[in-house]
């Protein structure tokens, strides 16, 4: 039995309960059930008498009471205890809790989906780099925590797109092509300028290229770097993303935003909301009506579009492309954006609780024995990639909440040792695999039998268990776009298999001992944890390796 076949069963006795007229009270339309925090309490649990006591005018162990008399008749259900004021805790029998270990290997890498989000349209902005150097230590939280929730929107029955918007407008790009233009040169840089290594790179590759652009007139030489070293940088940020197993749907250009007349649109639709004031010559939106800290200019009393401009254009522009809800993932200096981008939805006619959610994610630090040994402070993600690997890196920016500063060794991110927790989940799943080989070579075949009534022993109840709660992990994941509780969820998952696995064999102690369904039954049970460990590890971005 299921979670949610579970649910469905309390649902129908509490139709029964009234039916009978035991109480009368409005049911919802799902029941939730919940794993309890201790195995002494049994398999599930649930709320829903205190939920429903106040409604139906009774007191809540009453309703428990008529409920779990119900319930305790029921097929697959061996035990039903009231505790507290009202709590049922539900033990399965061991046939009934067996079944899953079958139905999470028939439902394959789609386990774990669940239709909590179905309908939403969210498109989901993160990174947004601007494209004048490489992507650096900041972005890389965001690329691993971004890509996570976009996995955990879709997993969830959301319609996601995973956006980053590229800062390829105003005076950072002139100040880019002018650095490479001086380095192409041999000149210092430019005020302002960027100083950083990849500008030689850059300077080298298009003089390579273009063998005149040193002594090319100002004005070509600027427009040729500015043109291909967007193009070159860009290039190089996508291959660093898709290095991290990092996909976009859509890179969108903030210089289309003005050359298409979007900005100066948005700003005339933003007038007719009433919001937008003239003063001095400057046109500013009164960003103050909806709590922000002062208003905002959106243009210029030299005519000049805001940064802050575009951003109302950028938001316009999602929602006319049909994204009710918007998601945006910004780095821990931008606190400051959170009042002004709610405040942009309500100018626009939206509702800043619904149509606009701005997540920050606090600072980082990576420190070890590799950093000691870098010139400067700067840490690219290209830098992390090579030193420390895509699947430690990603699991362990994900494995705690954004909203929490993190100060990480690389070296230890790196440790083949169960003390690692990327390793830890890992080794689980290459261990299911490994079972499932030597079991193949025994003989032992899961389409040969199946009797989940066999699965009686402490530590298959346990691991069924947590099997069962992955679709809730996930779902609620998704909900609070917290990809952290899907990792601490895996190692809770790998801890408990290494514990059966230490004491349940899946293969005969002797070669010359007959193969049992009990063997065939664990096999089951052991490649449904494989399966659950692979699509955990999935929406984390991390790979699920079959040997280690």
């Amino acid at each position: 039995m299921t979670p949610e076949q579970l649910a469905e069963a309390i649902l129908a006795a509490l139709h029964g309960c009234v039916d009978a007229g035991e109480f009368t009270a409005p049911l919802p339309a799902s029941v939730r059930v919940e794993r309890p925090k201790s195995r002494e309490h049994g398999d599930w649990s649930t709320n829903i008498a205190l939920q429903l006591a106040k409604p139906a005018g009774m007191p809540p162990r009453k309703i428990a009471d008529a409920l779990a008399a119900r319930l305790s008749q029921g097929e697959g259900i061996a035990k039903v205890d009231v505790a507290g004021p009202g709590f049922l805790n539900i033990t399965l029998d061991a046939a009934s809790a067996g079944e899953l270990a079958k139905s999470v290997v028939e439902a394959g890498a789609v386990y774990g989906h669940n239709d909590t989000l179905a309908g939403h349209v969210i498109n989901v902005e993160f990174v947004s780099a601007n494209p004048t150097g490489p992507l650096h230590i900041g972005h890389t939280r965001w690329a691993a925590l971004g890509d996570a929730i976009a996995r955990l929107l879709k997993a969830s029955g959301a319609s996601v797109t995973a956006e980053h918007y590229i800062n390829d407008a105003g005076s950072q790009m002139d100040k880019f092509a002018g650095s490479i233009v001086a380095r192409a040169r041999g000149e210092e840089i430019p005020e302002g300028g960027y100083p950083g290594g990849w500008i030689n790179d850059l300077a080298a590759q298009i003089t390579g290229e273009n063998p005149d652009f040193a002594t090319m007139p100002d004005d070509e030489a600027h427009a040729l770097a500015k043109s291909r070293g967007y193009e070159l940088q860009l290039g190089q940020m996508q291959a660093t993303l898709n290095a991290f197993r990092v996909q976009f749907d859509v890179w969108f250009s903030e210089k289309t935003l003005h050359d298409g007349g979007a900005v100066e649109t948005a700003v005339e639709r933003l007038r007719t909301q009433g919001h937008v004031d003239d003063v001095d010559g400057a046109v500013w939106l009164r960003t103050t009506d909806f709590k922000d800290d002062k208003d905002r200019v959106l243009i210029r009393s030299n005519g000049e579009p805001t940064y802050f401009a575009s951003d109302a254009a950028y938001y316009l522009d999602k929602k006319d492309r049909g994204f009710a809800e918007k998601i945006y993932l910004l780095g821990a200096d931008h606190h400051g954006y959170v009042n002004r981008l709610k405040a942009i939805s309500a100018c626009a006619g939206d509702d800043p609780e619904a149509n606009i959610e701005v997540l920050i994610g606090q600072l980082i630090n990576i420190s070890g024995e590799r950093m000691g040994k870098r010139r400067g402070n700067a840490l690219f993600l290209h830098d992390l990639l090579e030193w420390i690997g895509s699947d430690p890196l990603r699991y362990s920016l994900a494995r705690f909440p954004a909203d929490s500063p993190l100060d990480l060794n690389g070296e230890e991110m790196r440790k083949r040792t169960n003390d690692n927790p990327v390793f830890y989940v890992q080794y689980a799943h290459a261990r299911t695999c490994n079972v499932s080989r030597l079991a193949a070579a025994d003989g032992v075949n899961r389409a040969d039998g199946f009797d989940p009534s066999l699965l009686v022993d402490d530590t298959e109840a346990a691991l069924l268990a947590t099997l069962g709660d992955f679709p809730r992990v996930v779902a609620q994941a998704a909900t609070l776009r917290e990809p952290h509780r899907i990792a601490r969820y895996l190692e809770d998952l790998a801890g408990r298999f290494h514990k059966w696995y230490d004491v349940c064999r899946v293969r005969p102690l002797n070669a010359e001992d007959e193969i049992t369904d009990l063997n065939r039954t664990r096999l089951w049970l052991n490649d449904a944890t494989r399966q659950v460990l692979a699509n955990g590890l999935a929406l984390l971005g991390v790979d699920a390796p079959e040997r280690m």
